[in-house]
């Protein structure tokens, strides 16, 4: 029996970049693997673009999250792969990035792969984002600094069970929850290799910049994120240890 994969975007006015990014996918992956393209109410071409591809592995759903994250999670309830890959509506898959990942990901539960950073024409700004955020394993490491970033994402399907449901405070992304729960209950691995074109623009959900200013938040809120995001990984911790 075949097994398939998924690959989950969500999406929202991205008619820009949409198309390019899953054309970037669907040359990689297999005839019978999916890609959910999840959509939060956009009000541009996007679902156009996407349609326009006629592609039968693509499966459109319509979300009323109203939040990136949430739209995310939207995506992950449909997904049924085997493997499941996160995606952003305005990157670019380099050729072997869903090839490497499934290589990987027989040994390890959750990859993690480089990217290039990449300006709107897909000109080079930085050639190892790692080595913006020194991106690694480490759940401490992580609550403090996230580099789980989900464009970048792969894991199995029992990490998105375990993960489900996800916290609703919004200080905790779908993204850096997934790779926390993933260090618990299984094993992660980062990809050194650069596998995508992280692209930046005006209208970047997630910003790239230093710890203390990737966002406009006050320093006590950041802090305040920091002790509950530590908090719901300890409880699940917790919790997970007293089943066994």
């Amino acid at each position: 029996m075949l097994t398939m994969n998924t690959v989950c975007v969500a999406t929202y006015n991205g008619e820009q970049y949409i198309e390019a990014q899953l054309r970037s996918i669907l040359m990689q992956i297999a005839p019978d693997d999916e890609v959910i393209v999840s959509d939060d109410g956009s009000t541009d071409r996007t679902l156009e673009r996407v349609a326009r591809l006629q592609d039968p592995r693509i499966r459109i759903i319509h979300s009323k999250a109203k939040s990136c994250k949430h739209n995310f999670i939207y995506a992950l309830k449909h997904a049924v792969g085997e493997i499941i890959f996160l995606s952003d509506q305005d990157d670019v898959w380099l050729p072997n990035k869903y090839q490497r990942c499934l290589e990987e990901l027989q040994t390890a539960d959750l990859v993690c792969t480089n990217s290039r950073l990449v300006n709107e024409q897909l000109e080079t700004i930085n050639p190892d984002f790692f080595s913006i955020y020194r991106s690694g394993p480490g759940i401490l490491k992580n609550v403090i600094n996230n580099t789980y970033y989900g464009s970048c994402m792969a894991f199995k399907k029992h990490i998105l069970a375990a993960a489900l449901p996800m916290p609703t405070t919004p200080e905790i992304g779908h993204d850096v929850w997934l790779g926390l729960v993933a260090e618990v209950v299984g094993n992660v691995r980062f990809i050194p290799e650069a596998l995508l074109l992280y692209r930046r623009h005006e209208h970047t959900y997630t910003k790239t910049s230093g710890l203390l200013t990737r966002s406009n938040r006050p320093l006590y809120k950041k802090i305040a994120n920091r002790w509950i995001m530590l908090y719901h990984i300890i409880m699940f911790y917790i919790k997970k240890k007293i089943l066994r």
